[in-house]
C-alpha cells in the first residue's frame, strides 16, 4: 500500500487559497470565507492522511503475528530541511503510535528496536557492520561476504530479525563488531559502494 503522499497531492491547492487569503482585507467577510476555505484543505489533507495511516496499520495488524520498528526521533529528523516534508507528510510518529494501540488490541507483538541499532550498516548475510554508509547510498555490496544489498530491504530485514530475537527470548539486538575496514565509496554510478583498497 503506497504511501497517498496527501499534502503533495493537494499543495498547488492550499497554495492558491493562502494566497487569495493573503491578499483579503483584515476583518472583511471575504477574508472569513477564504480563512475558511484555508481550513477546508488542510482538514481535507489530515482526513486523508488519517484515513490511510488506520487503513495501513489496522491490515499490518491483522496480518502479522509480531511488528517491529525502529524507535527513530522523528523530531530530530525533520530538522533537516531535505527531508522534512516527506517526514511530515508520512506522519511516522502517528504511524507507530498506531501500531502500538493496535497491537495491544489484537493480542499481537509490538518490538521497538533501539535507534542506535545499526539496522541499514549491518550486512544481513554475515553480519559484517560497514563503518559508514551516507544516506544518498541506496545500494552497497558487502566487503566481507560480497552480498549486494539494497539499504532500506536490507534495513527491514535486519529490524525483522532483531524484533523476533527480542520478543522469542530477549535476546540482545546489538551485534558483535566484526573489524572494519573502512568506510565504502561512491563508484562512478552512484549508486554502488565498494570498500576502499
Amino acid at each position: 500500500m503506497a504511501n497517498p503522499k496527501g499534502f503533495k497531492t493537494k499543495k498547488a491547492k492550499l497554495r492558491k487559497a493562502q494566497k487569495a487569503l493573503s491578499r483579503k482585507q483584515k476583518g472583511s467577510n471575504n477574508r472569513h470565507k477564504a480563512r475558511l476555505k484555508v481550513a477546508k484543505i488542510h482538514a481535507e489533507i489530515s482526513d486523508a492522511r488519517n484515513d490511510f495511516l488506520h487503513k495501513l496499520t489496522t491490515r499490518l495488524v491483522r496480518e502479522n503475528q509480531t511488528i517491529a520498528v525502529e524507535n527513530l526521533t522523528v523530531k530530530n529528523m525533520v530538522k533537516n530541511k531535505k527531508l522534512a516534508l516527506s517526514i511530515s507528510n508520512a506522519s511516522w510518529g502517528e504511524l507507530v503510535r498506531q501500531l502500538e494501540y493496535k497491537c495491544d488490541w489484537y493480542g499481537r507483538t509490538f518490538v521497538k528496536i533501539d535507534r542506535w541499532f545499526p539496522s541499514s550498516k549491518l550486512c544481513g548475510h554475515c553480519g559484517y557492520i560497514v563503518e559508514k554508509l551516507p544516506l544518498n547510498v541506496r545500494e552497497w555490496d558487502c566487503p566481507k561476504c560480497s552480498t549486494h544489498h539494497d539499504r532500506d530491504i536490507n534495513a527491514a530485514k535486519n529490524i525483522l530479525a532483531a524484533g523476533l530475537a527480542v520478543s522469542v527470548c530477549g535476546a540482545n539486538i546489538r551485534p558483535d563488531r566484526f573489524e572494519s575496514i573502512g568506510p565504502l565509496r561512491k563508484t562512478s554510478n552512484g549508486k554502488k559502494q565498494k570498500p576502499k583498497s
